[in-house]
């Protein structure tokens, strides 16, 4: 399948094209699409190897094991998350895994003793996320996510293709529920992080995580009581050149 004319890039029009002309394919399909013929050589998939994360890192080790993948290690993650990272490169024979840390200098000045996550959770996302997926993200047209419709409220009008800047952002598995995730996860007899049989639905870093109670919706255990809903990478355009 051929890429459509013109630019895809940072024109919301071009995205909402996208998505109107590519909406029948399965996720699949539309993420072969786009790392073999719309952004080839240019896409990362941006991981968290959470609980949902081997659906997205399975298909991309059957289409091309080598295309890159960004982690953000924010050095607050649990010991689980760093075992379910590697247990999957192995398994899934990915090759292309590129581990991200936050700035050491901007550790040392702004979070030296670990607790920016309480006095400023916002910054401390920022600091240990944001900024480092935007340096990560410079050499890419486009990267892919594993957000969801089902998750949150906050995600109920997510598109298939985002324009972000001059970027187009492409979320798959917008349209899946949890029945196609777990299916999924039954039929190729994926691994599940550790931390999902103990309710964790959605993983994050240690302090602003929790598991989730009967009834809440995937991501109520993130940041829980804060009012916030998001680390701030998919709010806005990631800027590699705040506080440079």
């Amino acid at each position: 399948m051929s890429a459509p004319e013109g630019s895809l890039f940072g024109d919301q029009i071009a995205a909402s094209r996208l998505a109107e002309r590519f909406f029948a394919l399965d996720a699949q399909k539309l993420l072969r699409l786009a790392i073999e013929d719309l952004f080839p050589g240019r896409i990362a998939l941006v991981s968290s190897f959470g609980a949902d994360s081997a659906v997205l890192l399975h298909m991309i080790s059957e289409i091309d094991p080598a295309t890159a993948v960004l982690f953000l290690d924010t050095l607050q993650l649990f010991p689980e998350t760093l075992v379910y990272r590697d247990k999957l490169v192995e398994q899934l024979r990915l090759t292309n895994v590129v581990t991200l840390k936050p700035d050491a200098r901007l550790l040392a000045a702004e979070d030296p003793d670990k607790f920016l996550w309480a006095r400023d959770p916002d910054r401390c996302c920022e600091i240990r996320k944001v900024l480092p997926l935007a340096a990560a993200l410079q050499p890419y047209d486009a990267w892919i996510t594993g957000r969801k419709r089902f998750q949150a409220a906050t995600r109920a009008a997510l598109p298939l293709f985002e324009a972000e800047g001059a970027r187009i952002k492409v979320n798959p598995l917008a349209a899946w529920t949890k029945a196609d995730v777990d299916a999924y996860f039954e039929k190729h007899a994926l691994p599940r992080h550790e931390l999902v049989a103990m309710n964790y639905l959605s993983i994050g870093c240690v302090p602003c995580t929790s598991p989730i109670r009967p009834g809440e919706d995937a991501r109520a255990g993130r940041w829980r009581g804060r009012g916030k809903t998001e680390c701030g990478v998919h709010v806005a355009t990631p800027d590699a050149g705040a506080d440079i």
